[in-house]
């Protein structure tokens, strides 16, 4: 039970590290919220979506749907369409980051943002399904939900401490140089993840399961 824990953890730990669309955004977030509370509506649904696709990877649900080539291609177009846009509200944004009311999105457009950074995330996705759902075949019943239940822990305790990272960020950085940088810096890298999608849909890179 501890080895499935534990390996949980690490599987989990190694996927989500990464700099990513949906890191860039909640730890953006958690800086812009004053007070903090205001970036949590971002913190649960990036994590409800994650545990989604957790349980679904580890069910096999996700396997299946994946197997429809039209599927990936539809998904990894809207996921190119929406990074250029992320990309290009963080790079306009970076002018107003020492306003003292701070530019948090309204909770709403959080919670939109936040599922669109998950579910339209489509490296996200294959990774879920051929790492983490492909290394819970070989646990079990009791095992296989220890091996879930880490990884999902992992999740939830990694996004709440990204927006608390920002938030942190924010009160050092009085006049929002270091916030302004980090936010130029995560437009270019979401225009690249989005730069590199789209190379693979024009040369034919996918790759189908199934």
């Amino acid at each position: 039970m501890v080895e499935a824990f534990v390996h949980g953890i690490l599987l989990a730990l190694g996927l989500i590290l990464p700099l990513g669309a949906q890191n860039v955004f909640i730890f953006n977030q958690g800086a812009l919220s004053k007070p903090f509370i205001k970036a949590i509506p971002v913190v649960v649904t990036a994590a409800l979506c994650d545990t989604l696709l957790i349980l679904a990877a580890v069910q096999g649900i996700s396997l299946f749907i994946w197997k429809w080539k039209w599927l990936q291609y539809g998904l990894y177009l809207l996921g190119f369409i929406f990074l250029l846009y992320m990309g290009w509200s963080l790079w306009k944004s970076t002018s107003r980051l020492n306003s003292s009311q701070g530019n948090a999105m309204s909770v709403p457009k959080q919670m939109m943002f936040a599922m669109s950074v998950s579910l339209l995330n489509p490296h996200a996705i294959l990774d879920t399904i051929g790492v983490i759902g492909t290394n819970s075949l070989q646990y079990s019943s009791e095992l296989k939900w220890v091996f879930t239940i880490a990884c999902v822990a992992v999740s939830w305790l990694w996004f709440l401490g990204l927006a608390v990272a920002g938030h942190f960020t924010n009160k050092i950085d009085a006049d929002g140089r270091i916030l302004t940088w980090l936010n130029k810096i995560s437009a270019i890298t979401i225009w690249l993840i989005a730069l590199y999608m789209l190379v693979q849909l024009l040369t034919g890179g996918l790759t189908v399961i199934g």
